[in-house]
């Protein structure tokens, strides 16, 4: 195998070799460094190098290894870490210019927890300011690009992320979630990820001075964008491992118990009045008859309405926000940063007073409803978004930008506010006038049972295949090796 190839390696790939002696973790990470140093120019995907110490990391590994130590489940993967979460010695910026020099004391539990397994950091992240748009540029590292195009978005907040992993700069990429931040980069870029539920992965930032919102520690979800579901299976279980800095994670071991039969699957394709597009609606039949031929059992139902709940978590999240928020976003963003945030406060009103409380009380009552529907239903498949993915600064463009960017995705955030489990899968790649783009489809989960959505994910990745290759291939026909 030549190094040139090493970085087109899954983490399950490449932990079959490094934990076996057959690959030394430096020569992976090293494959991985060269990777980010061919293509990130053009991405600016990674906004700080870390190779140096990556590269005394994998040596250190490799001499443990050598030594007699067990090799950790992620023994030499190269992995990056979004810049809003702590990483020791380096700054925790979350994409704002006055942030710049905010230096981290300490891991936080998700970084600790992927350097116990084995991982290896080369690079951090893009995220937008405040990590609060689900596009990614910002004043202090500039504009992250799409590797499919720069007619499409990155995605945001974790657009960084989503970006680096399909370009092969990494073979995982950290990333999190308060309203879409991992979903909308992997249907942006064609990668595969699972917002974990509330309660799944310790979360918790040692630079932090004060304690978020309830709404934002309820909604906000840390987790992994790869390759492939397979890679979720074998990283998520190192990443939901007990930190006692969260006080309300949840020790559930990662595979619950079979279910009995086969797992029922609730299909819809209602978008609450939103048109539905073609590609979109080829990519989820495809994705109800991948499942079918795995021997789900793929039925149409409508689940508790995920319109309303959707659009109440998020307004309430926006009257948290309005109350927590604003005035940093009023005094340290950007001016683009600030026109988005009051078009927030026009498509979603923020809830306030007495009517926010009874609006977040009210999340129960949602919750109960979609519990109940998923103890006949474990699984629901639902459009992602309406639409193929949106253009670069779609949401800088007033009313009618926000609303196609973030007012028709209530199959994301309503998730959040339910506290469910939710994954985002490729099941198309679409030949648009605009150029080519993956098409993802969402398969949210009963509470604890983030494995049955990756499952989900594996069966329709097993027909429409990984979505990196295409991309590879175009990147390579373009120039970009």
């Amino acid at each position: 195998m030549t190094q040139p190839d090493i970085w087109q390696l899954s983490a399950a790939e490449l932990t079959s070799l490094t934990r076996t002696g057959g690959l030394s973790a430096e020569t992976a990470v090293q494959a991985s460094i060269d990777r980010m140093n061919a293509v990130n120019p053009a991405l600016n995907a990674v906004v700080e190098d870390l190779s140096a110490e990556a590269l005394e990391r994998a040596r250190a590994l490799d001499k443990a290894r050598a030594d007699g130590a067990k090799p950790g489940p992620l023994h030499g993967v190269p992995v990056t870490i979004k810049i809003n979460v702590d990483q020791a010695g380096h700054a925790t910026s979350n994409g704002v210019t006055a942030l710049k020099d905010l230096i981290a004391p300490a891991d936080a539990p998700v970084v600790e927890n992927l350097h116990k397994a084995g991982a290896v950091v080369i690079g951090r992240t893009n995220t937008p300011e405040f990590s609060f748009r689900a596009d990614t540029d910002n004043p202090l590292h500039g504009r992250t690009h799409n590797p499919w195009g720069q007619h499409i978005s990155p995605g945001g907040s974790s657009g960084g992320a989503g970006a680096a992993v399909m370009a092969g700069i990494g073979a995982l990429a950290h990333g999190n979630d308060i309203g879409g931040s991992l979903r909308f980069p992997a249907a942006a870029n064609g990668a595969v990820t699972v917002k974990p539920g509330l309660g799944r992965v310790p979360a918790w930032n040692p630079s932090q001075t004060a304690e978020r919102g309830l709404l934002a520690q309820l909604m906000s979800v840390q987790g992994l964008i790869a390759r492939s579901a397979e890679d979720l299976h074998l990283s998520m279980p190192s990443l939901i491992a007990p930190d006692p800095r969260d006080p309300f994670h949840v020790p559930l071991a990662w595979r619950g118990a079979a279910l009995a039969g086969p797992v029922k699957v609730a299909f819809t394709k209602n978008t609450h009045g939103y048109d539905l597009h073609p590609e979109v609606e080829a990519a989820l039949d495809f994705a109800r008859d991948a499942l079918r031929d795995a021997g789900y059992l793929v039925e149409e139902a409508e689940p508790p309405n995920v319109f309303d709940a959707g659009r109440t978590g998020y307004r309430a999240l926006m009257g948290e926000i309005y109350a927590l928020m604003k005035n940093d976003v009023d005094t340290a963003g950007s001016q683009t940063v600030r026109d988005i945030f009051a078009v927030y406060f026009q498509e979603f009103p923020p809830f306030a007073g007495e009517e926010l409380l009874q609006m977040m009380a009210k999340r129960t009552h949602y919750a109960r409803a979609w519990s109940l529907f998923m103890e006949e239903y474990p699984l629901v498949l639902s459009p992602f978004l309406p639409q193929p993915f949106f253009k670069p600064d779609r949401d800088a463009e007033g009313a009618a930008g926000v609303h196609e960017v973030l007012g028709c995705a209530v199959y994301s955030y309503a998730m959040n506010f339910l506290g469910l489990p939710a994954a985002s899968v490729p099941a198309r790649l679409a030949a648009l006038p605009k150029g080519a783009q993956p098409i993802n489809v969402q398969i949210a989960a009963r509470r604890w049972r983030e494995d049955l959505a990756v499952d989900a994910c594996a069966a329709i990745e097993a027909r429409a295949g990984r979505m990196c290759l295409p991309l590879w291939q175009k990147m390579a026909a373009s120039g970009t090796r």
